[in-house]
């Protein structure tokens, strides 16, 4: 008979029936689209996830478009859902203003005053990674197995462009006008890149996280004034709370 000493701890008995559970299931349909693409594309897939009913793939700059037509002549996706950009640059201190310089590496990390907080200091990419600041991502979609997948590519920090895939999908069109707008990346080969909100004098790309957010400048975050408590924290304790602004109404 064993004695209470002799128990495993519980951090062990959750280790051994965490290695107990079974595999996720296979995704038999979205492993032979990325094995399709990969066929297709060769070294140019550079990472890529399966995961959640999901699928999403990093490929190489220069094979962008290549990808996309893939997608569209070999893996059936006769539905082109979006395009957008990704600005990974981190924001220590969640402010609206303008508190790095981009050309300032030094910059990037934040200054040696700041508080010590779990706000990401460095790039973190997300799903199936990236290795830059920019990243150009577009989704589409297979209509008849109702199967879609995420593609996505590493930009130039200094001169973010990649090909344009107007040609393989009309709609395309705004969406990376808009994304060259808000964004600054460059399509080559689109037809028209011209503005869709924004003047045609205005200066910058409001969606890059070094863009001042004047609004900011005014009046901060609600989020970094308004601090609720966690759940069963007093009122007046949360992590915000006594800080400057704290006490705006």
């Amino acid at each position: 008979m064993s004695s209470e000493a002799d128990a495993p701890p519980a951090e062990a008995a959750a280790e051994a029936e965490a290695e107990t559970e079974a595999p996720a299931p296979r995704d038999e349909l979205r492993e032979g689209l990325l094995a399709t693409l990969t066929e297709a594309l060769g070294d140019a897939v550079v990472a890529s996830e399966v995961a959640g009913g999901d699928l999403t793939v990093r490929v190489a700059t220069d094979s962008w478009k290549r990808a996309v037509e893939v997608c569209r002549t070999r893996l059936h996706m006769d539905y082109f859902c979006f395009l957008s950009g990704l600005d990974w640059l981190p924001n220590p201190t969640l402010s609206g203003e303008k508190v790095w310089d981009t050309d300032d590496e030094a910059g990037k990390q934040g200054t040696d005053d700041e508080e010590t907080t779990d706000i990401p200091t460095a790039v973190q990419s997300g799903v199936a990674g990236g290795d830059t600041r920019f990243q150009v991502f577009a989704r589409l979609y297979d209509t008849r197995r109702h199967v879609g997948i995420t593609l996505k590519a590493d930009l130039d920090d200094n001169d973010p462009r990649v090909e344009s895939i107007t040609e393989l999908y009309r709609g395309a069109d705004w969406h990376e006008r808009e994304t060259w707008e808000m964004y600054g990346f460059d399509f080559a080969g689109h037809p028209s890149l011209r503005h869709i909100y924004l003047p045609g004098e205005f200066e910058g790309h409001p969606l890059r996280k070094d863009f001042p957010l004047l609004a900011r400048e005014v009046k901060p975050w609600p989020g970094l004034v308004d601090v609720e408590p966690m759940p069963g924290e007093p009122e007046g304790e949360g992590e915000g709370a006594g800080t400057e602004g704290g006490d705006a109404g």
